[in-house]
């Protein structure tokens, strides 16, 4: 039997922020068993209330390809705000009470103070000893690895990001794909001859701008570029990584934004690539959905194609690494992990892709091993680009403080239109970090 439990939000603890926080996880977590933490009666599960899609998927397992552990360790869902959710983690690490399975935090950081302090289980071993890592897409690993410092998250969504673009237009203009830099360059060039905005991109939120940043640096620096940033080894403001910038910048410049992309928001940016004015829109693979709408959608699916960000020529990354983030990431309490438990991840491991592919059209990190039909042609090709990726890369600001991740983001579209020079922007989120 199934029970589903609603959380009400609650009121922050200001006096349990901070420091104080993590000092409460160290130490009510230092210990033994107890709690949640012994020998658990049901496979708890604590996610966000805004993420339905977990649920929904671990109801269907339940009662299908999953119904025997359920029986064994019936499925428990809890649900939090995602305001609360950090607060609520934080609380049950020092109380000892953590579920079998949580929502990892609102930032990584969370999540590795879990594990260093012994409440995440390592699902490399895990998995490992099931014999069933091999249901992790490579690619979703080398992402959580990244992020965590570890495999210490399943990745329930998985994005892939790039660029997407109009066949019509670059069959009409003759352009063929971009695998370079510089012909990325040179065929923005040619649609903005046309009259076309050669990008589509949300000057507003600012992330689609600095996201190209972020491509850039891994393209010509590597994958690690931004970890080097994040330890110390390294600062925006050192020539190479003014470098992105400016290349971003020099876009701007030349007028492949169009006119008045700082005040251009999400919908609008979406709205002039899928109306056909924009040639090119850079963006996460969650944007099937907005593909899928036919309404919305004036150019058809049929004619929108993805490419990754191009390699630049001599440098240490390529276009191989996809931009990669993990949706909806969840872990396993390391301390209330038993065999009852291992069969449940062993059954989520093997069926939660399929499963959440058929249901929700949702792309995750899980292999495919029951054949879903009727995909979509652009959310196939979704499934084997990731299925064909070993190593990722992440976004401009993953690794950053959350003040350097707004100063990046609110200057974005100075950048672009010419009011902040590449040395500035970068000066600005650097002194932030």
């Amino acid at each position: 039997m199934m029970t589903i439990t609603t959380t009400r939000s609650r009121r922050l603890l200001a006096a349990a922020a901070g420091a104080g926080i993590t000092a409460l996880v160290l130490t009510g977590c230092g210990g033994g068993g107890g709690g949640a933490s012994s020998t658990p009666k049901e496979f708890s599960v604590l996610t966000n209330a805004e993420n339905t899609e977990i649920p929904d998927v671990l109801s269907t397992l339940s009662d299908d390809q999953c119904s025997a552990e359920n029986k064994t360790l019936p499925l428990d869902l809890e649900t939090v705000p995602q305001t609360n959710l950090d607060q609520r983690l934080q609380l049950l690490a020092g109380q000892n009470a953590l579920p079998v399975m949580f929502s990892a935090g609102n930032a990584p950081a969370l999540t590795k103070t879990l594990a260093d302090s012994g409440n995440v289980l390592d699902f490399e071993k895990a998995l490992t000893d099931l014999d069933a890592i091999d249901n992790i897409e490579p690619a979703a690993i080398s992402t959580i690895e990244s992020l965590y410092g570890g495999f210490n998250a399943l990745p329930f969504e998985y994005n892939i990001e790039g660029i997407w673009y109009n066949k019509l237009l670059f069959a009409d203009n003759g352009v063929t794909v971009p695998e370079t830099w510089d012909e990325l360059v040179t065929a923005a060039e040619t649609f903005n001859a046309a009259g076309l905005t050669a990008f589509s991109a949300s000057g507003d939120q600012g992330w689609p701008i600095t996201r190209l940043i972020g491509n850039y640096i891994f393209r010509t620096l590597g994958p690690d570029a931004l970890q080097k940033v994040a330890d110390g080894d390294a600062k925006l403001t050192d020539p190479e990584y003014v470098e992105a910038a400016q290349a971003i910048a020099d876009l701007g410049a030349a007028g492949f934004f169009g006119k008045g992309v700082g005040s251009i928001d999400a919908d609008t940016a979406a709205n002039q690539f899928m109306n056909g004015s924009a040639a090119m829109y850079y963006m996460g693979s969650w944007t099937l959905s907005d593909f899928a709408d036919a309404e919305r959608n004036q150019i058809g699916e049929e004619n929108i194609g993805f490419m990754p960000f191009p390699s630049v020529e001599g440098g240490k990354g390529d276009s191989s690494q996809l931009a990669a983030n993990v949706g909806l990431p969840a872990t396993f309490n390391a301390k209330s992990y038993d065999d009852n438990v291992g069969a449940w991840l062993d059954c989520i491991s093997e069926n939660y892709g399929s499963t959440a592919l058929s249901e929700k059209q949702r792309v995750s990190g899980f292999k495919l091993n029951t054949p879903v039909a009727d995909i979509p042609p652009l959310t196939a090709e979704v499934q084997e680009r990731i299925g064909a990726t070993d190593e990722t890369v992440l976004w401009f600001e993953a690794l950053f403080t959350t003040k350097a991740t707004t100063t990046s983001q609110t200057n974005a579209a100075q950048l672009v239109t010419g009011d902040l020079s590449a040395e500035e922007f970068m000066s600005l989120v650097q002194n932030d970090l």
